[in-house]
This record gives structure tokens, C-alpha cells and sequence, in this order.
């Protein structure tokens, strides 16, 4: 059973930072490609960062210079750190995991909280 599960989203004031972390399990991590996403109230779901088909690591330009993309494939977790937080950084985030080659094989987890306002 695949099973992809966020946490660390909570409420911090402006300019403050936080740690979101996606563990993994019921998947061979490596043979997918992970990236986070967020939805603000009344807004579509938007890609926030992820692996690129390239392999590297992109940022949405609203958050560049603000946030750090990691993974441990080993262990199947992937981070986003989050700097500098601004009140229209509020939004559920979501991780997502798709398998490089199989499209169907595309798990979201049920997401965490990020609430920015002083």
C-alpha cells in the first residue's frame, strides 16, 4: 500500500521559516520523481518545487532564493524548507510522487497546513 504522508506545516509570522517533511513507503523512491505543490484558499493547486526530467532541482519563481528542495532517496523522504515566509505563502502544501516512467503510478499525499500572518 502506497502511502505518502506531509507534516510540519503550522502557523509562523512573517519572515520566519519551517521545514515541510513527505515520508514514503509502498514505493521504490528512486524510480519517481517527487515535487511539492501548494493550493491557497479559493486558488488551484500550483507546483511549488520538484525534480526536473533533467534530475535537477526547480523553483517556482515566488518562492526562488526562499526555499530548498532535499530528498533521502535511502529513505524516501523529500523536505521543503521554507525561508522568509510571506502571508500569501498560506496554503495547504502537498507532496507528490511519480513514477518516471509509468504515469499512472502518480500518489499524492493529504497535505500540511502552512498558515502565514503576524
Amino acid at each position: 500500500q502506497v502511502q505518502i504522508v506531509e507534516s510540519g506545516g503550522c502557523l509562523v509570522q512573517p519572515g520566519g521559516s519551517l521545514r515541510l517533511s513527505c515520508t514514503t513507503s509502498g514505493i521504490i523512491f528512486k524510480d519517481y520523481r517527487a515535487a511539492w505543490y501548494r493550493q491557497a484558499p479559493g486558488k488551484q493547486r500550483e507546483w511549488v518545487a520538484g525534480i526536473s526530467e533533467e534530475g535537477t532541482i526547480v523553483y517556482w519563481n515566488s518562492v526562488k532564493g526562499r526555499c530548498t528542495f532535499s530528498r533521502v532517496i535511502d529513505e524516501g523522504i523529500v523536505y521543503l524548507q521554507l525561508n522568509n515566509l510571506r502571508p500569501e505563502d498560506t496554503a495547504i502544501y502537498y507532496c507528490n510522487v511519480r513514477h518516471l516512467f509509468k504515469g499512472d503510478r502518480d500518489f499524492w499525499g493529504q497535505g500540511t497546513q502552512v498558515t502565514v500572518t503576524s
